[in-house]
């Protein structure tokens, strides 16, 4: 299965050659501190540098600003295989949420229902509609949302789709926007770093969130990487805590390279899940130790460059792949996105 037009938005710019540029200058202009989300403190988080449709939530605003620089190949794939042989699979995983709770707030300090409020923004199928209501197709729509492996997932969704001839050929990526309640969610967790967050270092203390989208087009022989393979597992250790020893993570990293015909050492460059919590990043090292061995791949975090964007970090970090690939940065690319509940995937892209 092979990927081809990209678009992708984050801390780290618009658009790919500014996300490639920021990226080796290892520049984040939409990394910075907020505040009013979490009483009393302030926070880095990683924004989209970028002020869109205010009458329309923040996920389907970074849809939109992607559509608007996709629109033409999105167009030519709808004609060449028809309406209805183009899916659109995305991963996503707070929706309007961010907007239904300001407009709530409204309705309980006004006793009247806000006209704004349509409880379908919370809905988790939203953004893979409003996406297909752009683009125009009537294929296959849906938005999976396994926190944060929910993008990389929506790769292997795909790909299946296709594969089983259900479709020609597919959109597919992941988008997720600023919002309070996931922000709260990690803080009462106490998994938020007090500064920029920091991967894999010594003094590690958490996270920062994010926001973001990445788009492709998904064809069996046309595109400019080949998407290999895509590695699922579950461990199911805890709710919101990781396997400390990571066999769920290395699984998935090892199904990912046999769907793939690949071996590690066929691996040049690995972008870790790497949240920046004491918790996750030692137990995907052991994982990544134990595959690779003595002889390890270049290997980052980039989480620090664009914070956790949650149901679209996956999308966000295989995008970061798909740049280094077409400018010969890397040969083959590994992405790594762990979640919650132990849902793990991990992305094998080859140029």
């Amino acid at each position: 299965m092979r990927l081809g037009s990209l678009f992708t938005a984050s801390a780290l710019g618009i658009g790919n050659e500014e996300t490639l540029k920021n990226y080796i200058a290892r520049n984040a202009p939409g990394m910075r501190q907020i505040e009013g989300d979490i009483p009393d403190r302030k926070i880095w988080f990683g924004s989209v540098p970028f002020e869109g449709d205010k009458s329309i939530i923040r996920t389907n605003q970074l849809l939109k600003l992607a559509f608007s620089n996709l629109s033409r190949p999105f167009g030519k794939l709808v004609g060449k295989y028809g309406p209805s042989r183009v899916a659109i699979i995305l991963g996503a995983s707070n929706t309007g949420i961010d907007e239904a709770e300001n407009l709530v707030d409204r309705w309980l300090d006004e006793g009247e229902k806000p006209e704004e409020l349509d409880f379908s923004m919370i809905e988790l199928g939203t953004p893979a509609l409003y996406l297909q209501s752009l683009v125009g197709s009537t294929g296959p729509a849906w938005t999976v949302s396994t926190a944060c492996s929910s993008a990389s997932k929506a790769f292997a969704a795909a790909k299946r789709i296709i594969e089983c001839g259900i479709v020609d050929a597919a959109i597919v990526g992941g988008v997720d926007g600023r919002c309070r309640f996931a922000m709260n969610g990690f803080h009462a967790l106490g998994a938020l770093s007090e500064g920029r967050c920091r991967p894999l270092a010594e003094d590690r203390d958490g996270i920062n969130l994010g926001e973001g989208v990445a788009l492709w087009t998904m064809e069996k022989d046309c595109g400019e990487i080949e998407l290999l393979s895509v590695g699922e597992s579950s461990d199911a250790y805890h709710a919101t805590a990781p396997d400390p020893e990571g066999f769920g993570a290395e699984s998935a990293m090892r199904e990912a390279l046999r769907l793939g015909g690949k071996v590690p050492e066929d691996v040049d460059y690995l972008n870790l899940h790497g949240t920046g919590t004491i918790a996750n990043d030692a137990m995907e090292m052991k994982a990544v130790r134990r595959l690779f061995g003595e002889r390890m791949p270049e290997f980052e975090s980039t989480k620090a460059l664009t914070g956790h964007c949650l149901g679209a970090a996956g999308a966000v970090e295989a995008a970061i792949c798909h740049l280094r690939l077409t400018h010969g940065l890397s040969r083959c690319a590994l992405s790594n996105s762990f979640a919650f509940g132990g849902s793990n995937a991990a992305v094998l892209l080859h140029a």
